[in-house]
């Protein structure tokens, strides 16, 4: 009798044993095998689709990032007067608005590179070298603005920059410059204080600029 339950202890011992094992190499070979493709988030899966997830309340919520929609209705004109400005306006939005987008993204890194400027005597230096690289790279197509298109980009340079170019002026000439040129600009009927708005006064322009970055105009 001893020696069966011997036998039974013996046996349970090794079946026990050999569970482990092969539990423990199925374990291995789960986090071993191909792991550049088990865990490489960079290669698409095979099946489904890999997104972000967030858990809420034990629950694992999927988090998938939809692009935006744009969604506008036509301008609904009282007279071919209406219609001829909008059209105008369009023309000179796709005109200027890609020089707002690159003057606003070279003001961004000077700021970004003068905050990193103590010196005043090396700031003025600086500003300078960044007036002569804005006038190199700008200058030559400002001149062939009409000034209709001028005055839309001194509106898109406030969008994109959030400062009116009577402040990028006082910045670069100093407050001298900036009331000299605010006083030409004034002569001419523009001004250089004025602040992009888009729901109000520069609507047309905004509905312009959402058309050309859907890419329909």
């Amino acid at each position: 009798m001893i020696e069966m339950k011997s036998h039974f202890l013996k046996f349970g011992f090794m079946r026990t044993e050999c569970f482990l094992l092969l539990l423990f190499l199925t374990c291995t070979s789960l986090f071993t095998a191909q792991p550049s493709k088990a865990f490489d988030i960079l290669t698409p899966p095979v099946e489904g689709y890999r997104c972000k997830a967030e858990i809420v309340n034990g629950d694992t919520i999927p988090l998938i990032d939809l692009p935006t929609v744009c969604v506008a209705t036509n301008f609904i004109f009282k007279n071919p007067g209406q219609y001829e400005a909008w059209t105008r306006i369009k023309f000179n939005v796709k005109v200027v608005y890609p020089y707002a987008i690159l003057a606003a993204a070279k003001l961004k890194e000077y700021d970004k590179a003068l905050g990193k400027i103590s010196d005043e005597k090396m700031k003025k230096i600086y500003i300078k070298v960044c007036e002569r690289d804005l006038r190199k790279e700008f200058e030559d197509e400002m001149k062939g603005l009409t000034v209709s298109q001028g005055k839309i980009l001194m509106k898109l340079v406030d969008r994109e920059s959030g400062k009116t170019t009577y402040e990028i002026v006082k910045q670069m000439r100093g407050n001298f410059q900036a009331a000299m040129w605010q006083t030409v600009a004034r002569l001419f009927g523009h001004n250089m204080k004025t602040e992009y708005d888009a729901t109000q006064e520069d609507v047309m322009i905004e509905r312009a600029i959402k058309l050309v970055e859907m890419g329909q105009f």
